[in-house]
């Protein structure tokens, strides 16, 4: 969450010309000010950061020693926008080589990075500069060490930092030989240095899993667990796809809080054509009783086109239960209101989907294990005929004079930053929800995707 970051002041390093920081990282919201990774210095005229302007989605790289920039700096060309992914960031900093261009490397997703074309720069640390990453001073992960801002929003995890050794990302990844794709190496053989690190492995653990003991401290603000993680990417909402007029992504792009000028939708970042799949949707805020929650085949493309409108999108209206499909609506459930859960269970295998009130039973008497027979179900088109093939996640608010909160629970086991009150049973394993998951349904990830 906002205002989150971590510090550490590390030692004496065994080689402070020469480390390398590795990093996953899936962003959250586009759009908005600097969001810092990582940051030494403790004022405007000596620092070293590695930051994202997530107004152009470009990573930067920037350094000032006494007012110059002997440490080097750049500005990727390349726009990091993604938000439905996981990104590995390596960069490799080696100030004692004799070769300017081998002095500094950035690597995403295995790619060593070099155009910065377009509104960059790129300048290579003086030779055999010291570096003050890596030196005996303040280090923060997740906010600017100098001025106390520019937190980060977005997710880490496996963040290595190596004391001594310039590695490159074959270290960190590797291409996956079926799917092409950069996938993640749990275990990366490396050598760490006095003041390597190795945290966030596992969840929000601060404490070091190098063979040293150099353990991070939540400086500030929440750390909030995530099931979501390099080799299990879970669904959040899609900033991307955003009609709402001021609307707000935050916690991971899992709470939405909508503006008060549209009656639009928001659609989540896995779609599907087959399975069956499970989440949950509390609303946190609402000023009265115009929120829809259900699923979407396509994008949004006006901000007054609201859930339902289209033929093959269905929805349940929280004023009085009601299904809503094709810009008709009839009746279906229970009506819900402030801090009511939502379960959702989306069968597109059978075409057919059901809605469940704080784990009573399910609305219209549903049965989602009933298969194709559907008992209960809203019957939705095959997925084969919708305009994209898919089914989306979706939230959406009937009115333009209301303000909106949605909080989406895909499996991390969190509505917003509050965790689950008691962990309900999922069939498959995958994914953590407040309430019991239908037998044969999963969350909403790439796990759950290939089960």
């Amino acid at each position: 969450m906002a205002s989150t970051y971590l510090t550490r002041t590390l030692g004496t390093p065994t080689n402070n010309k020469k480390w390398t920081l590795s990093a996953w990282i899936k962003k959250g919201h586009i759009g908005g000010d600097i969001n810092t990774l990582f940051s030494a210095g403790g004022d405007s005229s000596n620092y070293q950061q590695i930051w994202s302007n997530y107004n152009s989605g470009q990573l930067q790289y920037y350094s000032q020693v006494s007012g110059g920039s002997a440490l080097g700096s750049f500005r990727l060309s390349n726009r990091l926008r993604d938000v439905s992914g996981w990104y590995n960031l390596v960069i490799s900093f080696d100030s004692a080589n004799v070769t300017d261009s081998e002095r500094l490397k950035i690597y995403i997703n295995g790619n060593q990075e070099l155009d910065t074309s377009v509104g960059g720069d790129l300048t290579y640390p003086t030779q055999n500069q010291a570096s003050l990453i890596n030196s005996a001073i303040e280090h923060t992960i997740g906010k600017d060490s100098y001025r106390n801002a520019s937190y980060l929003d977005s997710s880490v995890s496996h963040l290595h930092f190596i004391d001594g050794t310039a590695y490159d990302a074959s270290y960190f990844g590797e291409t996956d030989a079926t799917t092409g794709e950069w996938k993640i190496k749990t275990s990366p053989s490396v050598t760490y240095g006095t003041n390597g690190f190795f945290i966030l492995k596992d969840g929000n653990s601060v404490t070091d899993q190098s063979p040293n003991t150099n353990n991070f401290t939540v400086g500030g603000g929440t750390l909030t667990k995530t099931e979501d993680s390099p080799d299990n990417v879970f669904a959040t909402m899609n900033p991307l796809d955003n009609f709402w007029a001021g609307g707000t992504f935050t916690n991971g792009n899992n709470t939405i809080a909508t503006g008060s000028s549209t009656a639009s939708y928001s659609t989540g970042t896995l779609g599907v054509n087959t399975g069956k799949f499970y989440w949950e949707v509390k609303v946190s805020s609402l000023p009265s009783d115009v929120s829809l929650i259900g699923i979407a085949s396509e994008l949004t493309t006006s901000n007054s086109k609201t859930l339902g409108t289209n033929a093959t999108d269905y929805a349940v209206y929280s004023y009085n239960g009601n299904k809503i499909n094709g810009g008709n609506s009839s009746s279906y459930g229970n009506s819900f209101t402030l801090n009511d859960i939502i379960s959702v269970a989306l069968d597109v295998t059978n075409s057919k989907l059901y809605f469940r009130k704080n784990n009573d039973a399910w609305m219209n008497s549903g049965n989602p294990e009933s298969g194709s027979t559907g008992t209960g179900a809203i019957s939705i088109a095959s997925s084969s005929t919708t305009p994209t093939g898919f089914y989306f996640p979706s939230v959406g608010d009937w009115s333009m004079s209301n303000s909106l909160g949605f909080q989406i629970n895909f499996g991390n086991g969190y509505f917003g930053t509050t965790a689950v009150s008691s962990a309900g049973t999922n069939a498959s394993g995958n994914g953590i929800f407040e309430f019991d998951c239908p037998t044969g349904f999963t969350a909403l990830s790439t796990k759950g995707l290939n089960l």
